[in-house]
């Protein structure tokens, strides 16, 4: 099962409590440049936002399950905001154990020299010295309670697996997508390969994974082809036509559709931040 509903994920009214044995998701990254500039009036705006969505995600997940956040502190104008510091305060007052946190490390190749990093090639001094961010942060989070797990030997781990790429570090190495890549105009996703691991890591087969910011669809994907149930929110309309020719899944009894709920609450994002950006250059034009 594979289900979208298009709406603001701080009503998820269409889950029943408890229903949900993982939370994989990937907020928006603050009014960041390569996400969605100016999309929130204001910080405390955002974290109204992370307010409301955890405080649904710790009604609908089972007890003893794991709500798993991909996030990173985003500086904007100079200015470094907390997300991750802010988001573990969050869910711990909605009453969740702050688990675990893992480092994402893109590889080195990956990242070039920068204008951050290059103000001191150019400027070879004390305090010029502002470093390329190349990690991300796995936040994990564990709703009290206990569980009993079912489909043990299905959702058995890869040991040979889980000792040849190191899964047992706090710091996995996994490539990011590139941002030529197709997908990366939409939104920021997170490779597959994360998805993979977590989803192996923290769920078992049959399970319905959850993912509150869908964005291109990532999760509930590797989730199906795994075996899991999947059901995402996504506030923006504009993805849909993005989510329906990447979703669908093969299965032995043909391929899988995706079941769409469009709501009152939805948006068209992407139009409106573009025409925002245009708006800003016009007038910078006139100044």
């Amino acid at each position: 099962m594979i289900k979208v509903i298009f709406g603001d994920s701080r009503n998820m009214s269409e889950i029943v409590d408890e229903s949900v044995g993982l939370v994989l998701t990937s907020p928006p990254y603050y009014n960041a440049p390569f996400d969605f500039p100016d999309l929130f009036p204001s910080y405390s705006a955002y974290l109204d936002l992370l307010k409301g969505v955890g405080k649904e995600v710790h009604r609908v997940l089972e007890k003893g399950r794991a709500a798993v956040f991909v996030t990173a502190d985003v500086r904007i104008d100079g200015v470094l905001y907390p997300i991750v510091a802010d988001l573990i305060k969050i869910m711990q007052d909605l009453g969740f154990k702050y688990q675990e946190r893992i480092i994402w490390k893109k590889p080195e190749g990956y990242i070039r020299i920068s204008r951050r990093s290059g103000v001191l090639i150019q400027h070879p001094y004390p305090l010029y010295f502002y470093p390329d961010n190349i990690y991300e942060d796995i936040v994990i989070f564990k709703k009290q309670g206990n569980f009993t797990p079912k489909n043990k030997e299905e959702s058995k781990i890869d040991i040979t697996k889980f000792q040849r790429e190191k899964w047992y570090s706090n710091v996995w190495e996994i490539t990011n997508v590139l941002p030529n890549n197709k997908l990366s105009k939409f939104t920021a996703p997170f490779p597959e390969d994360l998805a993979r691991r977590i989803i192996t890591l923290y769920s078992y087969v049959g399970d319905v994974v959850l993912d509150p910011f869908t964005g291109t669809g990532t999760t509930l994907k590797v989730a199906r082809e795994m075996g899991r149930n999947a059901v995402g929110y996504e506030i923006d309309l504009e993805l849909k036509d993005v989510i329906r020719e990447r979703i669908p899944v093969s299965t032995l009894f043909g391929e899988e559709k995706v079941e769409f709920l469009e709501r009152e609450d939805a948006k068209r994002l992407s139009s409106n931040m573009r025409a925002k950006i245009n708006e800003k250059l016009e007038n910078k034009k006139v100044s």
